[in-house]
């Protein structure tokens, strides 16, 4: 039995994340149109911040636990997997729109996120201690003002009621909105948790090493969340939600989870870190490069994310 159960792990924790994240973005579009707010707002906030739970656990718990340097991988493994993984699939499925707002508000914060992260490594000592993540805090409390303050404008505007009428998206009660909301949120991340343990048991069953476990297994685990529930959101013509997720949780991962993480307890980083901190910034600029050309995410495009991060994986798993 102790053998069949790692396989029925999978599978539970597969289908709770799969119809999880219908709810939650059937929720999430619905609580985006009875507010009069655009789906990219929610995907940048609510869905961002929602799919990055396992992400905050992780980190806050091994700073508290003393082991906050596992904080820095995760932040910058996940937004590399998020990039290059999720959006590949995701603009597999649909080629994704991208909206003009975009380009003046959230794409600026990405890449300013993903340059001052090696900038403060290497300028306080091969250390991300307090004033960065004081720093990151603050950005990120920027960040959120400048998002509601769009929203705000956006429902003012009239717009809204004009872009309303034309969507095909499902209004619920508001209590049936925010209960598809978090209960979507927390079938999610419990199907996430199931997944990992259940993957990890049987790669251990397999013979498969820790580091190779590691990279590929844990490190896809906690970006679970935001693969399904952007890959559900493309597959229901949803781009805004699906691209908005993970510019979001990419934004949130280094600016909160990280700078929580650090103003907790310093993290000190190798050339390793710094070399995988330059990637997430070359990443995050053929994202922005990509997305600015056409305004839109082509499956060719996402096919080529694919192929960068297997060429990414390879060159982990030899400097192992």
């Amino acid at each position: 039995m102790q053998y069949v159960m790692p396989y029925i792990l999978l599978v539970v924790g597969f289908v709770f994340l799969i119809k999880g994240a219908d709810f939650f973005v059937d929720g999430s579009c619905s609580i985006a149109k009875k507010l009069k707010v655009p789906d990219i707002i929610v995907g940048l906030t609510i869905v961002a911040m929602g799919t990055s739970a396992p992400e905050l656990a992780v980190s806050v718990s091994a700073a508290i636990g003393g082991s906050a340097d596992i904080a820095v991988g995760n932040a910058v493994g996940s937004s590399i997997l998020n990039i290059l993984i999720i959006l590949g699939l995701s603009a597999l499925i649909v080629p994704l729109n991208v909206d003009s707002s975009m380009f003046k508000r959230d794409i600026p914060f990405l890449l300013l996120a993903a340059v001052l992260l090696p900038v403060f490594s290497l300028v306080f000592g091969m250390k991300v201690g307090r004033i960065a993540g004081l720093i990151f805090a603050i950005l990120f409390i920027i960040y959120i003002m400048l998002n509601v303050k769009a929203a705000l404008d956006y429902r003012r505007s009239g717009k809204a009621d004009e872009v309303n009428e034309g969507e095909e998206v499902k209004e619920f009660p508001w209590w049936k909105s925010i209960l598809f909301t978090l209960g979507g949120g927390a079938m999610i991340v419990v199907g996430g948790n199931l997944s990992v343990n259940g993957a990890t048991d049987i790669a251990h069953q397999l013979g498969i090493s820790e580091a190779v476990i590691g990279l590929t297994v844990v490190a896809l685990g906690t970006s679970l969340p935001e693969l399904v529930t952007s890959m559900v959101a493309a597959k229901k013509g949803n781009s805004d939600i699906a691209l908005g997720n993970i510019v979001g949780s990419n934004i949130f991962n280094v600016l909160f989870i990280l700078g929580t993480t650090v103003l907790i307890r310093p993290v000190s980083v190798d050339m390793n870190s710094i070399i995988d901190q330059l990637v997430l910034l070359v990443v995050s600029v053929v994202l922005a490069i990509t997305a600015r050309t056409g305004k839109k995410i082509t499956r060719l495009e996402g096919a080529s994310y694919l192929v960068l991060y297997v060429g990414y994986a390879v060159f982990l798993f030899f400097r192992g």
